[in-house]
């Protein structure tokens, strides 16, 4: 059927129909006829009726797809205890390395219809490479920049941590499994720290309350931003860590203790 107009009187006859009845999906068919009788073509009122269903146009997200769902649930039954039993000055900070690359991060963002909005790039691969850790308690991040994330560079980490932390007892640092958090060298250091490691579980970034500060300092400095010189960069990136106060809302909104379990398998709900 390519014709779908009406006469007026058929209009009218089923928008009184519309009106008077009081089973929705009825009223979503008549309605549909009516919109297409009016004008609209089938595309457009298979979206309308989607959106009076509650759907949104979107993106899946994307998951690891070997979560362990149990081993999540156990890991955060530990973290719940281990904050129950902790005293007061020993400390819970969760660790995680980020490489943002000096380029523009190309994400959405409000554009008049028919215009486009361009966004310079940069030819380049040059990169930051930052490991820290962040107090979710207080928000305060400890940072450093190493041309490389290894054990050397993770010891130092550990090294300003505990500088941070004169009166804690014991520091539980959360992260998960790279492999500068494994080797001897970094053991050997632990076993005379009071820096003690809680290891994620495997493809659990959904766990780590890092990432979200991660995926918040990339909003702020790298979506839709360009920067002419890797010095540039390497600046606003080093500011807005050396400056979190104006953030300090927005974060301890982000990284309230709101855990998503990830089953690891796909599917829409």
């Amino acid at each position: 059927m390519n014709d779908y107009s009406l006469s007026e009187q058929e209009l009218h006859d089923l928008q009184v129909l519309h009106r008077e009845l009081s089973e929705k999906r009825q009223a979503d068919r008549v309605k549909a006829i009516v919109l297409l009788g009016t004008g609209w073509d089938p595309s457009q009122v298979a979206v309308a009726l989607l959106h009076r269903l509650g759907y949104v146009y979107k993106k899946p997200k994307k998951v690891p797809g070997k979560a362990d769902a149990q081993a999540q649930k156990e890991f955060l039954s530990r973290y719940k205890k281990l904050k129950e039993q902790q005293s007061e000055q020993d400390v819970i900070l969760f660790m995680d390395a980020v490489h943002p690359q000096h380029n523009p991060v190309m994400a959405c963002g409000w554009i008049k219809r028919g215009k486009e909005f361009q966004v310079k790039s940069n030819t380049g691969r040059q990169r930051l490479n930052s490991n820290g850790a962040v107090n979710v308690e207080t928000m305060s991040m400890i940072m450093r920049y190493d041309d490389t994330i290894n054990a050397q560079s993770t010891i130092q980490l550990f090294d300003q941590i505990a500088r941070c932390y004169p009166k804690a007892r014991k520091v539980t640092v959360i992260c998960d499994n790279a492999r500068y958090y494994r080797p001897k060298l970094v053991q050997a250091y632990l076993e005379s720290s009071k820096i003690a490691l809680l290891f994620l579980p495997a493809y659990a970034p959904n766990v780590n309350l890092i990432e979200r500060y991660w995926k918040y300092f990339k909003k702020i400095i790298l979506y839709n931003r360009y920067y002419e010189t890797f010095k540039e960069f390497k600046q606003a990136c080093e500011y807005f860590f050396a400056n979190i106060e104006p953030h300090l809302p927005a974060l301890r909104t982000l990284l309230a203790e709101n855990f998503q379990i990830i089953e690891g398998k796909m599917g829409f709900s």
